[in-house]
C-alpha cells in the first residue's frame, strides 16, 4: 500500500511538531525546511491538520503552530483514513470510463479489505511517539531550533 504525497507531508509535519518542545510554536516555513518540502505543500497540509483539530495555530509576528492534545494521541491509521480521499484502491471508476469488469468484480472488495488491514496495523502507531531524538536533532539544528525530546 502506498500513501499519497499529501498524507506523507502531513505525517512529516506532525512528527516535527511532536518533536518540538512543549508550547513552542513552529512557523510553517520552519516545518517546510525541516521536512524538506516546498512551503506551499506544507502550508496546505498544515491547514488540513488544523481543520482536523490536530494542531493549534497562532497568527501574527510571533505566531506558528503546535501539536495539540488530540494531535498527541492520534494514530497514523486514523490520520491516513482522514487524509485518504480515494474511494477505490484501484481505478474502477474513472472520468475516462468505468472498468468493464466492475459488475461482478471481487478484486475491488479484496483491495478495500487490504487497505483497511493496512490502516488497522497503523492504528497501533501513535504519531507523537514516532520521532526519536537522534532522528530529530539534525532536523531541528538545520532550522535553528532545539527538539523537545
Amino acid at each position: 500500500m502506498k500513501i499519497n504525497a499529501f498524507a506523507d507531508v502531513s505525517l512529516r509535519a506532525l512528527m516535527v511538531l511532536a518533536a518540538a518542545p512543549d508550547g513552542d510554536l513552529l512557523t510553517t516555513q520552519s516545518v517546510a525546511d525541516a521536512v524538506g518540502t516546498p512551503y506551499n505543500h506544507v502550508s496546505k497540509a498544515m491547514a488540513k491538520l488544523r481543520l482536523l483539530g490536530l494542531i493549534d495555530v497562532e497568527r501574527g509576528r510571533n505566531g506558528g503552530s503546535r501539536l495539540n492534545a488530540a494531535g498527541r494521541v492520534i494514530t497514523v491509521g486514523k490520520v491516513l483514513r482522514q487524509l485518504d480521499t480515494r474511494t477505490d484502491a484501484a481505478e474502477c471508476v474513472s472520468p475516462s470510463g468505468d472498468c468493464p469488469l466492475i459488475k461482478e468484480c471481487r478484486l475491488r472488495g479484496a483491495l478495500a479489505r487490504a487497505r483497511e488491514a493496512f490502516y488497522r496495523e497503523l492504528d497501533e502507531v501513535v504519531v507523537a511517539e514516532l520521532p526519536g531524538s537522534g532522528q530529530m536533532a539534525p532536523v531541528f539544528q538545520a532550522i535553528r531550533q532545539r527538539p523537545g525530546l
